[in-house]
């Protein structure tokens, strides 16, 4: 049955391929036979990837829908696991049709900000939520961070910045104060990345958006960098909050959590801006490279979901008990 299944998602995405190549909206209709056989291999090897990652990522949300006791907790656990169908499904279908990869990636965008709302609201909710959190930080008075992530000090209920942030920062004192700035870091993240995703909507209209293109005349680099600052304030943010709540979250393993989150929101971005960055110096000038060139970004997050979500069963497998609780 399992050789079955898989003679006829081979069939699918070899006939998948054709089609696109039939129709004229890929890249290997001006490249030469052997550019077009490795595309091809690219694009069945991706769909796999892809697929498995689907069935995967179905299974969890399937598996906490059948066990849908604490609704407040898990209904922002299933945004988050949605990630992955929306991250594959973007990340496929810009490898199939590069003129519609722009609006994909749009998509994907503004899903992301939706999913680090989720991200934030999730922790609060396995906190007790938003008054609880509050409470709960306002009764430590004393806390020392052993995790290697800061190096920070929180005495007295005060957060205090590494350098060089505490010269320009005032400190955080546990309570409200701490809480309203962590809301605010996060919450300017999600703002600024649905506003970029219409300024490159307007850009691209205008011809001057120029995606992965790090030149003067061009928009791309002007909003890389407005989010690169945003996402590693919005980072920083979520560090300091786990840093404070890690030991009161530790039943949900809040580490895992945190950087599993990390690696697909921001590590993500900052990978398809390095790889931009990399084929405008002409770094890349393997076969694959010249045939993919700016979806080489979306070839491999077909393959990091997987493994992502591959970790992430791994992990829901070593604690039956608590499975329904582990992303």
């Amino acid at each position: 049955m399992e050789r079955k299944a898989v003679i006829v998602l081979l069939l699918f995405l070899t006939s998948l391929v054709e089609s696109t190549e039939r129709s004229g909206i890929t890249q290997s209709n001006n490249v030469g036979a052997g550019s077009s056989l490795v595309y091809s291999w690219t694009i069945c090897s991706a769909g796999v990837f892809v697929l498995a990652a689907l069935v995967l990522s179905m299974y969890l949300i399937f598996e906490h829908l059948a066990a849908y006791n604490q609704p407040e907790e898990q209904k922002f656990l299933i945004g988050l696991i949605l990630m992955v169908p929306v991250y594959a499904s973007e990340s496929f279908l810009s490898l199939l049709d590069s003129n519609a990869a722009f609006y994909c990636e749009i998509i994907r965008d503004c899903y992301e900000a939706f999913a680090l709302y989720c991200f934030e609201r999730y922790l609060i909710a396995c906190l007790g939520g938003e008054e609880s959190t509050i409470e709960f930080m306002e009764n430590q008075s004393m806390f020392s961070s052993s995790i290697p992530l800061i190096d920070e000090a929180y005495a007295y209920g005060v957060v205090e910045h590494p350098f060089p942030l505490n010269c320009c920062l005032r400190q955080w004192s546990l309570g409200p104060d701490f809480y309203q700035a962590v809301k605010i870091g996060i919450v300017q993240y999600m703002i600024l990345k649905m506003i970029c995703a219409l300024l490159a909507m307007l850009f691209q209209l205008f011809g001057i958006y120029g995606e992965g293109k790090f030149e003067w005349g061009y928009a791309y680099p002007y909003l890389a960098v407005i989010l690169n600052f945003s996402q590693t304030w919005a980072l920083y943010c979520l560090v300091q909050f786990y840093s404070v709540t890690k030991n009161k979250l530790a039943p949900i393993k809040p580490l895992a959590k945190f950087l599993t989150f990390k690696s697909i929101v921001f590590l993500t971005w900052w990978q398809g801006v390095a790889v931009a960055f990399l084929l405008s110096l002409g770094a890349f000038k393997g076969s694959l490279a010249q045939v993919l060139q700016s979806r080489i970004q979306d070839y491999i997050i077909c393959i990091e979901l997987y493994i992502f979500m591959s970790s992430q069963l791994h992990l829901t497998n070593e604690e039956k008990g608590v499975s329904v609780m582990l992303l």
